[in-house]
């Protein structure tokens, strides 16, 4: 073991708060994930966050006639969406809708500025959080609607997010997946929603962190400097400051796929690259605490559940035939540990050798969690001496990967410093001020 004295100390850059700063939000406000329609189970993913977003087919609703007067709550196809998305409110989700109107096909839109107008009222009308109802907070126009031109897709956008507006103006409304920079497949540009300020509340994104596409997919742990993914993130968060302020920055899909399979020998697949199911665990966790470090709104995890397919989103869950896997207990432990925690500070932030952020509580600013870890992929152990926190010590515990209590991490306070074993698992120190 080798041993590292740490000192508290600010990093330099992506610092912590200033005291005219806005307050972060609590990790609860943070935290998400992507559910689909009538398979989502809410009793069993409420452990790890409340807020879910719904890949929402709009053909489901409208058929293949873009012009078909909506019958909410009933879709076209006779699903019941106050039945839905109220069985998700009652767990206490908060509901983000994204409406794939790219479901059907752009050729079959005949007349998208009423179409799409009045899609978004009588959406907004039913599911927003003016009526009774109060379904669903927000409405996301498009997920990645790539194969549609630019300009038809601000047509799209414009003329739903005007219906919204008049529907229901309380109903946050969400770009499809951006990009800045120029359109492509799976993400518009933000030059697309040039002048429509006034129409949108939230810039929605999507990142994963990938070392490299086709053929191998293969993706690195979230703090890798190597890679694009928290320059891409931070680069969205600091558009938003120079051109859109007062809007919020989500990421709306993100995560690791953790496959017990190899790779299929032939095909599409036949050199894909998961992660490990600890690998997804360690890194989803991380990934939220460096998200709540540099000030991102929201993120939703991508996925909720899987079958086991060793490819490309084919193993993304955190639960696999809604049986839990690792990740899903060490999210679940985020959620109880710091749901009600906002970041106050960063004390150490090494790339390669330890990063160490205090989190404050929300309802009692007297008490603290300090989370420590090694931001690597190497399955790295370090025995460190850090600065001990302020206050009383109440517990030190490794986040878990399986059911049951977090182990306990054995600690040695000698004076001002503590020494512990820190891995690629966090540990969280909770302590007490007086």
């Amino acid at each position: 073991m080798v041993i590292a004295p740490l000192l508290a100390v600010l990093s330099v850059g992506w610092t912590a708060q200033s005291p005219v700063a806005p307050a972060r939000p609590p990790m609860r406000d943070l935290m998400g994930i992507n559910g689909h329609t009538v398979l989502f189970k809410p009793e069993l993913y409420k452990q790890v966050c409340r807020i879910a977003r719904d890949y929402h087919p709009i053909e489901w609703d409208l058929g293949q006639e873009p012009g078909f007067a909506t019958r909410f709550p009933f879709a076209r196809n006779m699903v019941n969406w106050e039945t839905v998305y109220r069985s998700w409110t009652k767990e206490g989700f908060t509901v983000n809708p994204c409406v794939m109107f790219e479901t059907i096909e752009q050729s079959q839109w005949k007349d998208i500025p009423n179409d799409a107008f009045a899609y978004g009222f009588t959406f907004a009308r039913f599911f927003g959080p003016s009526g009774t109802n109060h379904l669903a907070e927000s409405i996301e126009i498009g997920n990645e609607p790539g194969l549609w031109d630019d300009a038809s897709y601000r047509t799209m956008f414009e003329h739903m997010a005007r219906g919204v507006r008049r529907g229901d103006p309380k109903m946050k409304i969400a770009t499809c997946a951006v990009v800045d920079g120029p359109s492509h497949r799976y993400a518009k540009s933000l030059e697309c929603f040039k002048g429509l300020e006034d129409l949108y509340d939230v810039i929605s994104f999507h990142s994963y962190a990938e070392v490299e596409g086709w053929p191998t997919w293969r993706r690195s742990f979230p703090e890798d400097n190597r890679i694009k993914f928290l320059r891409e993130i931070k680069g969205m968060i600091e558009w938003r400051d120079r051109n859109a302020r007062g809007k919020q920055v989500w990421l709306t899909e993100f995560g690791w796929d953790a496959s017990t399979k190899p790779a299929p020998p032939t095909g599409d697949f036949a050199k894909w690259e998961g992660s490990t199911e600890t690998q997804q665990a360690q890194w989803l966790v991380r990934a939220f605490l460096v998200f709540a470090r540099i000030g991102l709104d929201r993120a939703y995890v991508y996925f909720y559940d899987d079958k086991d397919e060793p490819h490309v989103h084919g193993s993304s869950g955190i639960t696999r035939n809604f049986k839990p896997k690792p990740a899903f207990y060490a999210l679940a432990h985020l959620y109880r540990t710091l749901g009600s925690f906002r970041f106050e500070r960063v004390v150490e932030e090494r790339s390669g050798e330890m990063y160490a952020y205090d989190f404050r509580s929300a309802d009692d600013p007297k008490r603290g969690v300090r989370v420590v870890w090694s931001p690597t992929g190497s399955d790295r152990k370090v025995e460190a001496t850090i600065a001990a926190p302020p206050g009383a010590l109440v517990a030190v515990e490794r986040m878990p990967l399986s059911e049951g209590a977090p182990e306990a991490v054995p600690h040695r306070r000698t004076g001002e410093q503590l020494s512990l074993e820190v891995t690629e698992t966090p540990a969280y120190i909770s302590f007490k001020e007086p």
